[in-house]
């Protein structure tokens, strides 16, 4: 399929996480993103005089709950005419407390920011999390990290809200904790009877329901990298696909899937994608994401990369001969014509 080479890794903001070193750079101009602050105690020391409306959460996904928190945040934000803030922390607590039970990311830092800033959050900080800032009172978070330093002239939070040790503080505690700052909250979000959640779209998405996933996620699940070099049995078979080496950490199962795919941050163009170990030629490999971008001619190696799942086609299928294979592969660009409205 298109054999591209691994393009060089963006370099991260001394303010934020380093994304791995297979992450591709950002799709939107530095200016577009939300300013970030490495940690409360950063903001402090500049954020000069603003008193942002903030919230506080993980916001892995930014799925349609968080933008409808965000939303509400901007909005106050705007009528009060100061900055709309976000307070999150990296790595996320539970990987920190219960690393058995962590979870994998669904967004990557860059791509987080860059949806963040699409939604109009003009500030984020990034508290670095570890076991000793865990141990603080739900009293001291509020009049330290929230009344000291981020300093914030109203917040509004998700309606399951908890913070300080062990989660002990609630919106309720809070309110009377800081009794000058207004605290709103936003109701769970349903689509189909189902709370929208990061749980929920993670199942979604390991199952292969990547369509069901993007209508909680409000966008189809994305995933980014750079072109590497591979076998180029693609083009041996007339198919030539981009060899996507990423370093997300929730990825589909294996299968065959209708995509959109961008270059360099470029338009989303129809493309088909191909995830497993090619069970056709032995199986033994590692799991690999090829993904053939329609009607392209070009050379992508040096190049980043952007897939959004649109909708499974099939399961990984193991063929008699190359033959068969490639027949399957025209069935499937059919497919995926069909499925992205290509005709």
């Amino acid at each position: 399929m298109n054999e591209p080479a691994e393009a060089a890794p963006a370099a991260a903001s001394p303010a934020a996480p380093a994304d791995a070193p297979g992450a591709a750079p950002p799709c939107a101009p530095a200016a577009v993103g939300p300013r970030i602050f490495a940690g409360s105690a950063a903001y402090a020391e500049q954020r000069g005089e603003a008193r942002p409306v903030l919230t506080i959460g993980n916001f892995d996904g930014v799925h349609r709950g968080h933008q409808a928190l965000l939303s509400a945040v901007v909005a106050r934000a705007r009528t009060l005419g100061v900055p709309a803030a976000v307070y999150t922390f990296d790595p996320p607590p539970r990987s920190v407390l219960a690393p058995d039970l962590a979870q994998p990311r669904l967004t990557d830092w860059t791509l987080r920011a860059r949806l963040l800033g699409a939604l109009g959050v003009e500030h984020l900080i990034i508290e670095r999390f570890t076991r000793a800032f865990a141990q603080h009172t739900p009293e001291w978070f509020a009049a330290e990290v929230l009344g000291a330093r981020l300093a914030p002239s109203e917040m509004v939070v998700g309606y399951d809200f908890r913070f300080g040790k062990a989660r002990a503080g609630t919106r309720e505690l809070l309110a009377r904790l800081l009794p000058a700052v207004p605290v709103g909250a936003v109701e769970a979000l349903a689509v189909d009877g189902e709370v929208v959640s990061s749980s929920a779209l993670r199942a979604l998405i390991a199952e292969g329901a990547v369509e069901r996933a993007a209508s909680l996620l409000g966008r189809p699940h994305e995933v980014r990298g750079a072109v590497v070099p591979g076998d180029r049995r693609g083009r041996t078979l007339g198919f030539p696909t981009a060899n996507l080496e990423t370093d997300a950490e929730l990825l589909p199962p294996s299968g065959v899937y209708a995509v959109e795919a961008s270059v360099d941050c470029g338009p989303w163009r129809p493309a088909v994608a191909n995830l497993g170990v090619r069970p056709t030629f032995g199986g033994a490999g590692r799991f690999l994401i090829e993904v053939h971008l329609l009607d392209f001619r070009g050379d992508l190696y040096g190049h980043a990369l952007s897939a959004r799942f649109v909708t499974r086609l099939r399961g990984e299928q193991r063929f008699a001969d190359i033959d068969a294979l490639a027949a399957q592969i025209g069935r499937d660009v059919s497919a995926a014509r069909a499925a992205l409205g290509q005709g």
